[in-house]
């Protein structure tokens, strides 16, 4: 699934550089007639395979180092490009549009307020000393946050919140069905929904819009949380049940025409993106090995996603735009990528290393092997599920 997710990844920036540098529609907005773009598709997918990965970690591992491996994976990533885009990217923005870092750090909103304001996973400062605002009313930026991408990680640790619970409740390991259950509960509140209009936006046209809040995370929009746990639990649901689910190359093609015939003609988030979650599963399993190795030892995806948006931004304020779409969107796949690799090989890895910090090393040879998706050696043991299923693919 490693190189799935450097391409959704990819995706959430391709989408993001018609917005972004030229203020028009996102990519596949036109396609799915308003229901989503590439990006919100692509992270649809992503929350599905983490939904996989997560889930295969949470039964292996116990509560306090569940969350500790949560942590490690999400934070200090974070962390970093919070204060690159503080003190490298938004300075430099600044003194593009200014001619000068004067008054850069005694604005409201400067960079210390954003790394203390979003340190804590809820991005609840979206500019940096205005000079997003500043950009949009020169007519050079066109969407008002920094870094809009971010805002999915909220609610990936609200669904690793869920793991942890069923994992502690016992759901997991004895209980498989009780997920079904939260699966089906969460399909009919979407099919209540979809029932008045099959063309919607989502969560955009919810009738879920009070945001909750929620302790230590602050404001939580329940239709984002809906539709994004919905995603969730169908990896959830494929990992507890992947010795029953077939791998099928009719039921693979059948999923990708199921999928776009849903986002063409309605209803994708009832009926597509569970057709989403089984071909993403399909194809992880059909690719060639030599796609298969891209990834295994170092995973960019993470920090592909994350600094994409800001380095459209940026770029787009430099004036990287008057190039035109495909050379800004090369540049900005480029830049995004260069600091994914720094970001995993000074931050993210060094970080994963700490993983099993006070506990105790295993004796012996390990039975399976890992990689950076799967650290705790939760794959699937030899000969644990009939053939052609999901659980013998893997």
């Amino acid at each position: 699934m490693n190189v799935i997710r450097l391409v959704l990844a990819a995706a959430v920036i391709v989408s993001h550089s018609r917005i972004l540098g030229f203020g028009k529609p996102e990519f596949g907005h036109g396609f799915t007639q308003g229901q989503v773009d590439f990006g919100k598709w692509s992270v649809y997918g992503f929350f599905v395979l983490s939904g996989i990965l997560v889930t295969r970690s949470g039964m292996r591992l116990g509560l306090g180092r569940f969350l500790w491996h949560r942590a490690l994976r999400l934070l200090p990533g974070l962390w970093a490009c919070l204060f690159v885009t503080a003190l490298v990217i938004a300075p430099l923005m600044y003194w593009k549009l200014h001619g000068s870092l004067d008054g850069f750090a005694r604005r409201d909103g400067g960079p210390v307020d954003y790394l203390l304001s979003n340190s804590a996973i809820r991005i609840r400062q979206a500019d940096v000393s205005s000079v997003v605002t500043d950009a949009t009313q020169n007519g050079i930026a066109h969407d008002p946050g920094i870094n809009g991408a971010l805002w999915s990680l909220h609610y990936e640790v609200l669904c690793y919140l869920g793991v942890a619970v069923l994992a502690v409740t016992g759901v997991l390991a004895r209980a498989r069905r009780a997920v079904l259950l939260i699966a089906l509960v969460l399909a009919l509140l979407l099919v209540r929904e979809a029932a008045t209009q099959p063309f919607w936006a989502g969560p955009f046209d919810s009738s879920y819009s009070r945001l909750v809040e929620i302790p230590l995370l602050g404001h939580t929009h329940p239709a984002f949380a809906l539709y994004l746990t919905f995603a969730f639990v169908l990896g959830t649901v494929i990992e507890l049940y992947r010795e029953r689910i077939p791998v099928s190359d009719v039921l693979g093609f059948l999923s990708l025409v199921t999928l776009l015939a849903s986002a063409r003609f309605g209803h994708l988030f009832v009926v597509g993106i569970p057709a989403f979650a089984y071909f993403l599963v399909w194809l992880a399993i059909r690719l060639p090995a030599p796609f298969r190795r891209i990834g295994a030892r170092n995973d960019y995806s993470y920090g592909v996603y994350i600094y994409g948006f800001v380095v459209e931004q940026a770029l787009a304020v430099f004036g990287f735009t008057r190039w035109g779409l495909l050379p800004y969107l090369a540049l900005s796949l480029t830049v995004a990528f260069l600091l994914a690799v720094v970001s995993w090989h000074c931050v993210e890895r060094p970080a994963m290393r700490l993983k099993d910090l006070g506990g105790r090393r295993p004796v012996g040879r390990p039975r399976h092997r890992t990689g950076p998706h799967d650290p705790d050696g939760t794959g699937p043991a030899a000969g644990s599920a009939p053939r052609d299923t999901v659980g013998a693919a893997r």
